[in-house]
C-alpha cells in the first residue's frame, strides 16, 4: 500500500467534526508506538517528520521505517514534511516519497509568504502531493522554529481568504492562541475561537490546521522531574478546548511535545529504579508502550478520531 494523501482524510474529518492527529516521529520506537495506537483505536493518522528530524534519523530511514510501519499494520498513512523553511526542503521531501509537505513562510510579509506559498504549490500538486501553509505567527519552539511571544500574530480571518485562494493551498494553519513547546501559558489558557469560527464561515469546507496542540500533561512533567532534570511544566492547551476546535473546521492537530514528555518519563523512571541496566530495549520498550498510550488517549479523548476509519 502506498502512502496516501490527508485529502481524503480531512473531508471525512471536517464532515464529522473531528480532527486528524498529526504526529512527529523521530525513530523507530516512537513510530511503532504510534501506528500501534492507531491500529488499536482504528484512527487515521498522519506521521510528520520537521526538518531536525531529517536530520538525525536521514530521510531515506524515517521513509523506510514509516514504510513498514504501514506494511506491518495495513493502515492508510499520510506522511508529512512538519515546518519546511522553504522551496528546496519541500521539494525534497515531494521528490523523496512524502505524500504532504508544509511550506512555512509565516516568517514572511504577506505577499512573500504567497509568493512562496504559491511556488510549493505549484511544484507538489503537479507530482500529485498536497500542501499546508502558516498564516500568522504562534509563539514558543519547535526544532528550528523560534518565536517570542512579542512577536506571535494571530490569523487574519479575510487575509486568509485572499491567501488560500491566490496560492491553491490544501489545508492551512493558523495562529488563535496555541503555542508551540512545553513552555505555553502562565495564565488562564484561552484560544481565540470567535476568530476560529470566523474563518471557518468564511472557508466553507475548507480545513484547518492547529500547531503547537500539545496539552503539556502535568502528570509527565512531574514524572520528567521525580527522576531526573527539571522541566518547568507551565500549563499547555487544554484537552476540552481542542476537542471543541475539531468541530470548528479544525482537521488536524499537531503533537510533539507530549510525546517527548511521555517517552523521556518513561526512560528516567526506568534507568532511575535499574541503574545498572545498559540494555536500550530494556528502557526503550516501556518508552515505546508510553508512546503508545498517550496517542490512544488523544485520538479518544482530543481528536475523536477513535473508530473513523
Amino acid at each position: 500500500m502506498p502512502f496516501v494523501t490527508s485529502t481524503e482524510m480531512f473531508k471525512k474529518a471536517y464532515a464529522g467534526k473531528y480532527a486528524v492527529g498529526a504526529f512527529n516521529v523521530n525513530n523507530m520506537e516512537i513510530i511503532q508506538g504510534i501506528v500501534d495506537a492507531a491500529k488499536a483505536e482504528q484512527s487515521p493518522l498522519i506521521l510528520q517528520v520537521s526538518a531536525g528530524a531529517r536530520k538525525y534519523a536521514k530521510h531515506i530511514y524515517l521513509v523506510k521505517l514509516v514504510e513498514a510501519a504501514m506494511e506491518d499494520t495495513d493502515l492508510p498513512i499520510c506522511l508529512h514534511l512538519d515546518h519546511g523553511a522553504d522551496f528546496e526542503i519541500c521539494k525534497s521531501c515531494v521528490d523523496g516519497g512524502f505524500t504532504s509537505v508544509m511550506i512555512d513562510g509565516s516568517k514572511f510579509p504577506f505577499e512573500e509568504n504567497i509568493e512562496l506559498t504559491k511556488r510549493v504549490v505549484d511544484y507538489a500538486h503537479n507530482k500529485g502531493v498536497v500542501v499546508e501553509a502558516e498564516l500568522g505567527k504562534l509563539a514558543g519552539v519547535e526544532d528550528a522554529v523560534k518565536v517570542n511571544t512579542k512577536d506571535a500574530t494571530y490569523t487574519d480571518p479575510d487575509q486568509a481568504v485572499e491567501f488560500v485562494e491566490r496560492t491553491g493551498v490544501d489545508s492551512l494553519a493558523i495562529a488563535i492562541g496555541t503555542s508551540h513547546g512545553a513552555y505555553k501559558f502562565k495564565g488562564t489558557p484561552e484560544l481565540d475561537f470567535a476568530r476560529l469560527e470566523k474563518i471557518t464561515n468564511l472557508l466553507p469546507g475548507y480545513p484547518l490546521v492547529l500547531h503547537g496542540a500539545s496539552t503539556v500533561l502535568q502528570e509527565f512533567v512531574a514524572k520528567c522531574n521525580e527522576f531526573g532534570g527539571k522541566i518547568d511544566g507551565a500549563q499547555g492547551c487544554p484537552e476540552d478546548m481542542l476537542l471543541r476546535a475539531g468541530t470548528y473546521g479544525v482537521c488536524k492537530i499537531n503533537i510533539d511535545t507530549d510525546l517527548r514528555l511521555a517517552m523521556t518519563a518513561s526512560i528516567r523512571k526506568y534507568l532511575a529504579e535499574n541503574p545498572s541496566d545498559f540494555d536500550p530495549r530494556s528502557y526503550l520498550g516501556p518508552a515505546r508502550q508510553a508512546i503508545q498510550d498517550m496517542v490512544a488517549h488523544k485520538m479518544r479523548n482530543v481528536l475523536n478520531s477513535s473508530g473513523r476509519l
